[in-house]
């Protein structure tokens, strides 16, 4: 970490030192630190990752795209050489706020999360153009598992690449936006920034929010990304879906995420619990709209 730490400083001017460095709570992939610097007062954000990680490198791509978000995501300042003998890292600018996921007003902070999204989804195609898609990233078939992995396979050629590709952050959820004084202020972690459909957001932070507050708050979140003006998925079911399909091998390994932002009741047994109350739910649901529609056919002699 020396190296970005010497890096860090010498960004922050000529005649920098650095104040001090402290680890920030939340996130399981990076090590994440607020570094300050003094003569000038800087501060900034190093993000570390295991040995080998291909993310410094990601990150420094998607933020260099995203400048036309307007200052909801950070800007690439530096990141490592690429040396073997240092892990990787990233420095890039601090935006205002903290990680909040247990908001003083659960309705405001989902519909927040909503219109934001929506923005990001509205990104122009110079935003896309040079990153790799979903499928070449996290969403990949063959990552499927679990009572919805049949259904989602099924629909996978139609409606899951045939949905048209968008801005998408990959790992949208409520651990990965801040807030001050209830205004959300932006969003982080972007090393996995990609081209897919926006339903994979939306999935995603439908499901964050189930964890957190049941399907209510998921609802409050959806209605709100529609108003804003984001891509209407054409069926909601599918993407949260595709989310419990994606997360099912893997949704005890979330605790750390949620008990470092205060959330101790999220163990591991009660996200296994939640995932497949709702698993069952919505494949049940599906099985009911699809009995619906073979059971309203016209019916020919």
């Amino acid at each position: 970490m020396s190296a970005a730490l010497t890096r860090a400083t010498q960004l922050a001017g000529p005649s920098a030192r650095l104040a001090a460095v402290r680890p920030l709570a939340g996130g399981s992939h990076a090590k994440t630190y607020l570094i300050r610097t003094a003569g000038p007062q800087r501060e900034m954000i190093l993000r570390a990752f295991p040995a080998g990680d291909r993310a410094a490198a990601d990150e420094e791509r998607a933020l260099t795209a995203l400048d036309t978000l307007g200052g909801i995501a950070p800007r690439f300042l530096a990141r490592s050489t690429g040396d073997d003998r240092e892990p990787p890292w990233v420095l890039i600018s601090r935006l205002p706020g903290t990680a909040d996921i247990k908001p003083a007003d659960p309705h405001g902070w989902a519909t927040q999360l909503g219109e934001t999204l929506a923005r990001i989804h509205d990104a122009g195609p110079d935003a896309v153009a040079d990153l790799d898609t979903v499928f070449d990233r996290r969403g990949y078939r063959a990552r499927l598992s679990g009572p919805a992995a049949d259904i989602v396979d099924e629909a996978w050629e139609t409606e899951i690449l045939g949905a048209p590709p968008v801005l998408t952050h990959c790992d949208y959820q409520s651990g990965n936006v801040l807030w001050e004084n209830g205004t959300l202020t932006g969003v982080i972690d972007w090393e996995g920034a990609a081209r897919g459909p926006a339903g994979y957001d939306i999935g995603w932070c439908r499901f964050d929010l189930y964890l957190l507050y049941g399907e209510h708050l998921a609802d409050v979140f959806l209605r709100a990304y529609e108003r804003a003006g984001g891509t209407r998925p054409r069926n909601p079911l599918l993407w949260d879906l595709w989310t419990l399909a994606r997360s099912h091998r893997t949704v005890e390994e979330w605790v750390p995420n949620y008990r470092d932002l205060g959330r101790h009741d999220l163990t591991a047994a009660e996200l296994r619990r939640r995932h497949t109350e709702w698993t069952h739910e919505l494949v049940q649901r599906r099985q009911n709209l699809t009995s619906e529609r073979y059971d309203s056919r016209p019916v020919r002699d």
